[in-house]
């Protein structure tokens, strides 16, 4: 199953290697990593994906908290949160193309970032299944190259539930 987890630690020289060698060294799979600056000086926030039982899981949660520059661990997956990514998608489009990669990019909102006379460059963000789904859409085309983020995430302060009824706003 797959598992988001954030972790924010001090950003200091060997933070980031000592946490991502800890999946390696252990043989933990690491499906995306993301990391930058937190919301505190000194600090930086991380946001991963892996895959594992809840055993692997909690196995990982705990060397993570072990680690001295970890400051919090915290398994997303079975709470409220929001996660996004970004792509950059360079397709092959000759101008008799371009209407059709446009269309598909107005239906995901995507932008287009760059253009030249044979490709088109799309940026596209949102869950990683969307991202997929545009990947998919687009392939026929001829996918030149992708460039991905990786999953970012932060964990809702309320329930979609009880927000949507006091703000009338629906949350993504």
């Amino acid at each position: 199953m797959k598992h988001t987890i954030s972790v924010i630690f001090e950003h200091n020289f060997n933070a980031l290697s000592r946490i991502t060698g800890l999946f390696s060294g252990r043989g933990y799979r690491i499906d995306s990593i993301s990391f930058g600056p937190g919301e505190e000086e000194g600090l930086a926030r991380m946001t991963l994906t892996t895959h594992g039982d809840e055993h692997i899981i909690e196995q990982i949660t705990k060397h993570l908290n072990r680690l001295v520059d970890v400051i919090k661990v915290t398994d997303l997956t079975y709470v409220s949160y929001v996660e996004r990514e970004l792509a950059l998608i360079k397709i092959s489009a000759p101008p008799s193309r371009r209407p059709e990669v446009m269309q598909i990019a107005s239906i995901f909102r995507a932008n287009i970032v760059d253009i030249s006379p044979r490709t088109l460059t799309v940026e596209v963000t949102g869950k990683t299944d969307k991202i997929n789904a545009m990947l998919e859409l687009l392939r026929g085309f001829g996918i030149l190259e992708v460039a991905r983020t990786g999953c970012v995430a932060l964990q809702r302060e309320y329930q979609a539930k009880a927000s949507q009824e006091a703000t009338g706003i629906r949350l993504a």
